[in-house]
């Protein structure tokens, strides 16, 4: 199956009513050669990290700072966070999320960030500040990311300001489907894959964006980060192509980065918690050019349940 991801522009790693935790911040982040926070070290703080001694560990190694009174984070739920990344061997931030005085939206289990946030975030109480110590192949690896050189072992300072369940399944009104030209779409809400029924006769010239199931969230936006999902079939033969169903977990992306431009315009605007029917012409999807399993020229549906946005 072509994962949704293949569609972007760029790779899904880390990008550039909440409990609260313990101001009493533990100095465990400084035991065993470990970076120590050397300011800002209460849980809300931009917190200043020491270079790491001796050689990193080579296992990811979460350390609770500070820990809170809130839910325990598992996959499958969002939550946001403020940061602070560094290099194991370096004492300047390659990134954070203080300065930008902006959350950080992560949803666990999607592929939304790199493999040591997924599994060091996961049963961390919201309200904690945790510290992650990443190696490289939980991290970026080989081939680093922007200022990460290649092989960096990766520290991050985290504090979990809230977390929430994501809905498995579209939520809503029905909407009729009485165009015998268009595909139908289940309206299960089981979080079990929707069925797709394509018509035999010829698909439609311009792009089609309409609610199967009508969630009541707001809108879409052009530069939200969604979660989401999503079955993809070919409209000639009605061949599948991709399915998060099959996969068992939800996908979440910054809408800005998917380059078709059909699942870019068809989903803005779109309300949370709907499941949306797309249908997208050659000209707004991969035109002349094949990808994969899709062949050219080819006219693309798909069925998406707009989890969140985060």
């Amino acid at each position: 199956m072509r994962r949704l991801a293949g569609l972007l522009v760029v790779p899904l790693l880390l990008l550039s009513t909440a409990a609260c935790g313990d101001d009493k911040a533990s100095d465990s982040a400084s035991k065993n050669g470990n970076p120590a926070i050397t300011a800002g070290a209460k849980f809300g703080e931009k917190p200043t990290l020491a270079k790491g001694e001796g050689k990193p560990p080579t296992k990811l190694k979460t350390e609770v700072i500070s820990e809170g009174d809130g839910a325990k984070l598992k996959e499958g739920d969002a939550a946001e966070v403020n940061y602070l990344g560094q290099a194991w061997d370096s004492t300047k931030p390659f990134d954070n999320s203080f300065d930008r005085k902006q959350l950080f939206g992560i949803a666990l289990g999607t592929g939304m960030v790199i493999p040591g946030w997924e599994q060091g975030l996961v049963g961390q109480k919201v309200g904690s500040r945790v510290q992650l110590i990443i190696p490289p192949d939980l991290g970026y690896g080989a081939q680093g990311q922007g200022e990460i050189k290649p092989n960096a072992t990766l520290v991050f300072v985290v504090d979990i300001v809230s977390g929430k369940a994501i809905p498995q399944s579209a939520k809503g009104g029905t909407v009729a489907q009485d165009n015998i030209d268009l595909p139908k779409i289940g309206t299960n809400t089981d979080g079990k894959a929707p069925e797709v029924t394509i018509p035999k006769s010829d698909p439609p010239k311009k792009l089609v964006s309409s609610y199967v199931i009508e969630g009541d969230g707001k809108a879409v936006g052009e530069n939200d980060t969604l979660v989401v999902k999503y079955e993809a079939y070919l409209w000639k033969g009605a061949k599948q192509f991709d399915s998060t169903y099959k996969a068992g977990k939800a996908v979440g992306f910054p809408l800005a980065q998917i380059n078709v431009a059909g699942l870019k315009s068809g989903l803005a605007g779109k309300k949370v918690g709907s499941r949306v029917l797309l249908v997208i012409p050659p000209d707004q999807a991969f035109g002349d050019q094949a990808q994969q399993t899709v062949p050219a020229n080819s006219t693309l549906v798909w069925t998406m349940d707009i989890l969140a946005k985060v």
